[in-house]
């Protein structure tokens, strides 16, 4: 019997996997979890029509974890400093994470994001942030 999922695991695990090493760790689940807070905080901040194109290109179960408890009668959020979109990303961790690991994950995480989804995608995301938070993706 064929394992359907096998491909969009394996892509899954590549991510993490370069999460992990953008971060520097072995510490797999770590790394999971600082690009599950990463990706939902960007989720909020985007406009439905731009969240779901981006959701598109992400791998299956990847985008199964960025519509996690999405609603989106609150979303966008209109934050428009760094230091409250990091701030997001740390209440969003389990444990304390100060907001300077906070940017680490979230700069890791856009990297990996970065180097999967077309540039024209990437693009239009980085487009409708505010200019604060766009320094959180490479070659901003």
């Amino acid at each position: 019997m064929s394992d359907f999922f096998a491909p969009t695991v394996q892509k899954s695990h590549e991510w993490v996997n370069e999460v992990a090493e953008e971060l520097g760790t072995e510490d797999r689940h770590r790394a999971y979890l600082a690009m599950k807070a990463s990706l939902l905080a960007l989720r909020d901040r985007l406009p439905t029509p731009e969240m779901a194109q981006l959701a598109a290109q992400l791998p299956m179960l990847i985008r199964g974890v960025f519509y996690e408890g999405w609603n989106p009668t609150h979303t966008p959020v209109k934050d428009r400093h760094l230091d409250d979109f990091l701030g997001h990303i740390a209440d969003r961790f389990p444990g304390d994470l100060g907001l300077d690991e906070a940017r680490r994950f979230a700069e890791a995480t856009y990297a990996v994001l970065a180097r999967h989804v077309t540039p024209g995608e990437l693009d239009d995301v980085v487009g409708v942030l505010p200019h604060e938070i766009r320094v959180l993706f490479p070659g901003s």
